[in-house]
């Protein structure tokens, strides 16, 4: 979400930016009419699997990749957003694993689609949602995943007419201003990518409503299903991950993402892969989760400007997780760290203002000695570090407003005991905070 360098591919964004409004405006209108006039790239893409949900969208992307990439496949990836680069949304199939887009392969593709636009009314993400069609059909690849922007029903990627499988991740509440306040209606706009008889995956669901609406009108739509804890499942076995589906079981290195949430988005994953189509060998899933990489998410900070500011031993963490599902999640992901090996637990946290920040906190009560807010300044709507602060003492944390993740991590290190424990630091909040992060550091997504 943080661009470092203007290259010809940010100039062209820049320049939609000063065109088009910014934000979401959800209507599937305005990118079919824009689509038509390239000629339907949309429906010339190799086999899609169209991934949509509140939390853990990326994750699955990720294992879906990685899961086809060791079966020699060629595998086209769109994620949204971005941390650093814009090019991250874009990666590119090769037969010896994908790259993010050439620079002036996205430059010239942005170009194109906006030419064709003729200055209509349009959003930005819609535009770049066709430069993601208009890339994907003119590379050739086995594969194509493509992540929900916002919702489904009413995404610029829910133009895909025939997907080779739905994949919807765990639904829970976020963006409510756009998709309703209650689960079953978010649930119901993530359920829009459902297309009749097209097979439907859906993976670990908190809320039964939520797995109620979605198997309702998968079968509604005459759709082949398959449902987690019903038809698949992962659990931890003796520090290995055990796959179990119809076809019997997998015994799997557990994979590389921390956090024991990591299994039901694997077997997410690998149930969408088979329900595309696509055959998996014991030996691709057990190399998939070894390969598997999804920056920014429970991610080690690597070495670089920000990481060596923090106390000496420390180990730093960055997660752009939003919401009190996430947050839950990222407190389970902690405590197994936890288990593993103690430290007291710190928070660096910035947010933005559409998101439940007290929720987000609460799931770290107990757990958290104290938290350092931060400004988001890659947003307009981050939420001021004073008041954020605020939002923590709510969930009875420990806060304290700072000016910076650089001032937060040196604060901690000029006042740290060296006789305790190095400490254990989470940076997150927002994926714009944690693509500053990475900016800052010198580390950014490749």
């Amino acid at each position: 979400m943080t661009v470092t360098a203007t290259t010809a591919a940010d100039l062209e964004i820049e320049r939609l930016m000063a065109l088009h409004p910014k934000g979401f405006d959800l209507s599937l209108e305005r990118i079919t009419r824009l689509l038509r006039r390239l000629g339907d790239p949309q429906d010339r893409l190799p086999p899609v699997i169209h991934i949509a949900g509140t939390n853990g969208k990326g994750s699955a992307a990720a294992f879906s990749r990685a899961l086809l990439e060791a079966e020699g496949k060629r595998v086209h990836v769109h994620t949204s957003p971005h941390l650093v680069n814009w090019h991250e949304r874009y990666r590119i199939g090769a037969p010896d694993g994908g790259r993010l887009v050439a620079d002036d392969v996205l430059a010239d593709a942005i170009a194109r689609v906006a030419a064709a636009n003729s200055g209509e009314t349009i959003t930005v993400f819609e535009v770049l949602t066709a430069v993601t069609f208009l890339l994907f059909a003119e590379h050739p690849a086995d594969a194509a995943i493509i992540e929900v922007g916002l919702g489904g029903r009413f995404d610029a990627t829910n133009v895909i007419r025939n997907p080779a499988v739905s994949l919807i991740m765990p639904i829970s509440l976020d963006h409510q201003a756009y998709l309703g306040d209650r689960v079953e209606l978010i649930a119901a706009e993530k359920a829009g990518i459902i297309k009749p008889d097209a097979p439907v995956v859906i993976g670990a669901q908190e809320h039964d409503a939520a797995q109620d609406l979605l198997v309702e009108t998968a079968e509604r739509h005459g759709c082949p299903l398959w449902v987690y804890g019903q038809d698949f499942l992962a659990y931890e076995e003796n520090r290995r991950m055990i796959y179990q589906d119809e076809e019997g079981l997998m015994d799997l290195t557990p994979p590389r993402l921390a956090g024991r949430h990591q299994f039901a988005n694997a077997a997410a994953a690998i149930a969408a892969v088979k329900a595309a189509g696509f055959e998996l060998s014991h030996t691709a899933v057990d190399r998939a989760m070894v390969t598997v990489e999804w920056p920014g998410r429970m991610q080690r900070l690597p070495q670089g400007r920000l990481s060596e500011l923090a106390p000496t031993g420390a180990e730093v963490w960055i997660d752009g997780g939003h919401n009190p599902g996430a947050g839950l999640v990222i407190a389970e992901a902690l405590t197994e760290q936890e288990e593993k090996f103690p430290r007291p637990l710190f928070l660096i946290s910035g947010m933005i203002n559409t998101k439940d920040q007290t929720g987000y906190f609460s799931a770290f009560h107990g757990m958290a000695r104290h938290v350092y807010t931060v400004p988001v300044s890659a947003s307009d709507a981050g939420v001021p570090n004073a008041e954020l602060a605020a939002r923590a003492a709510e969930a009875g944390l420990s806060a304290e407003p700072v000016n910076s993740v650089a001032n937060a991590l040196m604060l901690l290190r000029d006042t740290w005991d060296p006789s305790e424990t190095p400490p254990r630091i989470l940076i997150g909040g927002s994926l714009y905070l944690v693509g500053a992060v990475l900016a800052q550091n010198g580390t950014p997504p490749v």
